[in-house]
């Protein structure tokens, strides 16, 4: 907005002209304007001021040739010979008139060469020395102003109009709220509508609904908000249309109950909420998890004779499907359906996708979607082959896909990706690129994901040099390849020790500008740890410390682990204890330091990180427990180990084989072997077949001819061990 803050720049060309405040020696022309000599401008005035006794006099042109030449100079847009014409009527009495320069103004404006500062330094003068401006003068510059574009002297313009006493037109004003809305020029928009309210206007419904909708967009939803108040204090009754762009916006950004509650304030000024209203309220609390108030939406709806839509089920069962709700969200299909509301392919997508990633029977959701006469789209596809692939289904996925391709289905990228994932999982990264450039000729534009998914196959059939060779060749579109693409290679070639590979990979991101992330790092501290270059992976962690990407707890599991398995184990506990990286260790650091402390023999300290691991509220998993009955069984504390097992089966969790072997395995060294028979039979009724380092514990007790003083339980090994070999080779 042009204010008198910043008058100064739009007078930087007319200053001279007009006020000339840094020179000495003026000149006052009858017709009002002053002028001071030595200016130099573009503007001619001064300069026929300075020579008007020399070179022509007033009194050698009427008023009406005078106008003419004005005309015609304005016309061409030398508005600076237009003033200086303007100025030779100055010696008839009253000339020049407002009219002359509004016509002046009108007929600058209608030519192609307008320079905003000349104008706006004219209608300051006007303002200044006279003659004032009218109501035609406003106008006149309002319209112009508005053709050319320039909103912020049009905005200026309009408040200079009705703080000098004259009323903008409502069709001005309104044309002004548009353009600002149109250029999403937020605050030339409010100061207009501000304006218009003081005028007594109010603006059209749909010119409303735009500004309410930049508003939220914006994340102004407290200004939308006073928007529509103050037009309810003005007596003007907003359309649910333009509230329920607000309740969307409250819904969307965690505020639900606070559109409860404006619903209700218009409720009671008799705008009555829609079904899209509703929907916004389902929309929102099934967002933020309150599903009692969101199925209560649902029946507000019905006892308010608002039928629920497509539209409006899909949200909630969205919702139910994200939280894995899965049975409600059937349940709510079927609801939908026996009150006459037709699902639509998205919302039984929305089901199947969830079906699939909970590894459940689709079977009855096809059967309605062939029902419906619905044909699978390619979203459909996707949620179906994403699901399966979830679950290692991936022959399934792939067989879906395929026969998809064949016969001839639409897919789009993302179920294509799908389809080159199982290639690749199933090693048949060959086959993937063929299927890429099948998929470019089809006329589906691959993206990074596509890209990504070949060079995992190619790195994980250790296919390195392969995999850098599409690397180059491919053909990246937007900003080209991504971190995901380096740590892929940079991955495969640490898991190989290909340090070479490894160095052309980090000088390649580095001419690309791509800089390492949390997993690129961690990837090199295993790489340097497991080539027992712990000083190099030192210096990324502090590195990754200090300057960043900040340290993930993955990568402070794997050095941990690295430094244990290394018998680095005073250097890990100080890094575990360290605050320094910002990073709170997780149930799997406690158990990386318990089992190297028990591979010590170092049990106090077991002991201690037991008792932190309590302190911080962390859950002992399976690992934990298998590492602390290990120590119980050196120990010789069998009963103990025993307790703890079925403590933890208590505790919801199901001991492994491993644990199973431990025990065994200290029974038999302490001559327990009825003990280790009924273990066997408790591993065999819970369902936990023997596995090879079972046979091998049974097997070397029976070398060692220990067990020729108990015949009884030698027969149950030799049965046991004989059986799953049978087993086995079935």
């Amino acid at each position: 907005m042009l204010t008198a803050g910043n008058d100064a720049k739009l007078l930087s060309f007319s200053k001279p002209m007009i006020l000339a405040l840094t020179y000495p020696r003026a000149v006052r022309i009858p017709g009002g304007f002053v002028f001071f000599a030595g200016s130099s401008t573009t503007c001619c005035a001064l300069r026929a001021v300075e020579l008007d006794e020399a070179s022509e006099s007033s009194d050698d042109r009427d008023y009406a040739e005078s106008k003419q030449r004005m005309e015609r100079f304005v016309s061409l847009g030398q508005l600076g010979k237009a003033l200086e014409t303007s100025n030779s009527m100055g010696y008839s009495p009253g000339k020049p008139t407002v009219y002359d320069y509004n016509a002046l103004m009108y007929r600058y404006l209608k030519s192609r060469d307008v320079v905003l500062e000349e104008l706006i330094g004219v209608y300051h003068g006007m303002k200044s020395f006279g003659p004032a401006p009218n109501a035609l003068t406003f106008n006149t510059l309002l319209n112009g102003m508005l053709s050319l574009g320039h909103l912020k002297s049009a905005c200026f313009i309009a408040r200079e109009m009705w703080e000098c006493g004259f009323l903008p037109s409502f069709s001005c004003l309104l044309k002004l709220l548009k353009k600002s809305l149109g250029l999403g020029s937020l605050a030339d928009a409010l100061e207009v509508f501000e304006l218009m309210l003081q005028c007594e206007y109010n603006p059209t419904k749909p010119t409303l609904r735009s500004l309410i909708s930049i508003l939220c967009k914006r994340g102004m939803v407290q200004e939308a908000h006073q928007v529509v108040s103050a037009l309810f204090d003005r007596g003007c009754v907003c359309c649910i249309y333009s509230c329920n762009q607000i309740v969307w916006a409250l819904c969307k950004s965690g505020q639900s109950y606070i559109a409860l509650e404006l619903l209700y304030w218009l409720k009671k000024r008799g705008i009555h909420p829609n079904v899209c209203s509703y929907t916004a309220l389902v929309y929102g609390f099934s967002r933020e998890g309150s599903w009692e108030e969101a199925f209560q939406c649902l029946d507000v709806m019905k006892h308010d004779g608002c039928e629920a839509n497509v539209i409006t089920y899909t949200v909630i069962i969205k919702f139910l499907c994200d939280n894995e709700r899965i049975e409600e969200a059937l349940a709510l299909l079927s609801k939908m359906v026996k009150e006459g509301c037709r699902p639509d392919l998205y919302t039984y997508n929305i089901i199947l996708r969830e079906l699939c990633h909970l590894d459940m029977d689709v079977s009855d959701v096809f059967q309605m979607i062939n029902e419906k006469v619905l044909s699978p789209d390619p979203y459909t596809y996707s949620a179906l082959a994403g699901g399966l692939s979830k679950f290692g289904k991936v022959r399934i996925a792939f067989n879906l896909l395929s026969d998809a391709i064949s016969t001839g289905c639409s897919l789009d990228v993302c179920a294509y990706n799908i389809y080159l994932l199982c290639l690749c999982r199933t090693n048949k990264s060959m086959e993937a690129l063929s299927a890429l450039e099948d998929m470019i000729r089809g006329g589906v534009v691959p993206n990074n994901v596509s890209f990504n998914t070949i060079l995992s196959g190619f790195c994980n059939e250790d296919r390195i040099d392969e995999a850098l060779e599409n690397f180059y060749r491919f053909k990246w579109i937007g900003n080209g390849p991504d971190v995901i693409s380096f740590n892929t290679i940079l991955s495969a070639a640490c898991r190989r020790r290909k340090s070479a590979m490894v160095r052309r990979v980090l000088d390649l991101m580095e001419c690309e500008g791509i800089k390492l992330d949390a997993v690129g790092s961690t990837c090199l501290i295993e790489y340097y740890c497991e080539s027992g270059k712990f000083s190099e992976s030192f210096k990324i962690w502090k590195s990754m410390i200090c300057n960043g990407p900040r340290p993930t707890i993955v990568t402070l599991n794997v050095l941990l682990d690295k430094l244990c398995k290394n018998k680095l184990l005073a250097t890990a506990h100080r890094i575990f204890c360290s605050i320094s990286h910002g990073i709170l260790p997780d149930i799997t650091s406690y158990n990386i330091l318990l089992n190297a402390y028990v591979e010590e023999k170092n049990y106090a300290m077991t002991g201690k990180l037991l008792m932190d691991m309590h302190q911080q509220k962390l859950n002992p998993d399976v690992v934990t427990y298998g590492t602390v009955i290990k120590q119980l069984c050196e120990e010789g504390r069998i009963s103990a180990a025993l307790q703890l097992r079925n403590q933890m089966m208590k505790n919801g969790l199901t001991p492994s084989i491993a644990i199973y072997n431990t025990i065994l395995a200290a029974m038999f060294r302490r001559g327990k072997f009825s003990d280790a028979i009924a273990l066997l039979t408790t591993m065999v009724k819970e369902g936990r077949e023997p596995s090879e380092i079972t046979l091998r514990i049974l097997n070397r007790t029976m070398s060692k001819g220990c067990m020729k003083r108990f015949p009884k339980v030698a027969k149950v090994l030799e049965f046991a061990f004989s059986d799953h070999h049978e087993s086995k080779c079935h």
